[in-house]
């Protein structure tokens, strides 16, 4: 096997125990609450020591949200794969279903997860700052769109941005609704509110 081989296999399991830390530590959180879990607590809970835990995450912000830039790289892939014919509005609601599916398989865990990120005043901020790299990938995605090589305009970075305000929007309503209103139907409806042309 060669150097890269076991770099990659390296990675994956980091990836894995990334993964496995983060769920053990959700389901603390939303069992006790979050502001009453320590580290040490998350430690003990996951079987790992506290300096394992701070070695994968530096925060509990970032066990809670450790998927967010999984995500927005997911949704920038599916802007790009989107048919070159599709203006670029279209292309970018249809983007957003690829994070749709966690919300389909587990309604209920999806909407206390929802709720723990909007409720927690750190989680929500650090929530924020995880969308502006998504901005800037989707914004570099429908640059690419046009088939220029140059950096997104002006309006691939207004577009990206208003995007992301859709997608929360409709998230915020989907968990005042307790999660019985069609996430879907309110990005549709979201998206559908500034609908635009592309040129």
């Amino acid at each position: 096997m060669t150097a890269s081989g076991h770099i990659e296999i390296r990675e994956v399991g980091r990836a894995a125990m990334r993964a496995e830390l983060a769920e053990r530590a959700l389901d603390l959180f939303l069992r006790e609450g979050y502001e009453a879990v320590t580290i040490s607590d998350l430690a003990a809970a996951a079987g790992v020591s506290r300096s394992t835990l701070l070695r994968h995450f530096s925060t509990k912000e970032d066990i809670v949200l450790s998927t967010a830039d999984a995500q927005g790289i997911r949704v920038a892939d599916a802007l790009r794969a989107r048919p070159a014919g599709e203006d670029d509005w279209t292309a970018l609601r249809r983007a957003f279903d690829v994070n749709v599916q966690p919300y389909r398989e587990d309604a209920a865990r999806a909407l206390a997860l929802t709720r723990l990120v909007l409720d927690v005043r750190a989680l929500r901020a650090h929530g924020l700052e995880k969308q502006d790299g998504w901005q800037s990938l989707l914004a570099e995605a429908l640059a690419q769109r046009s088939g220029s090589s140059a950096p997104p305009g002006l309006r691939h970075w207004v577009w990206a941005g208003a995007a992301l305000v859709c997608m929360n929007v409709a998230v915020h309503q989907w968990s005042a609704s307790d999660g019985q209103l069609d996430l879907v139907a309110l990005l549709d409806d979201a998206f559908g509110t500034l609908a635009v042309s592309s040129p």
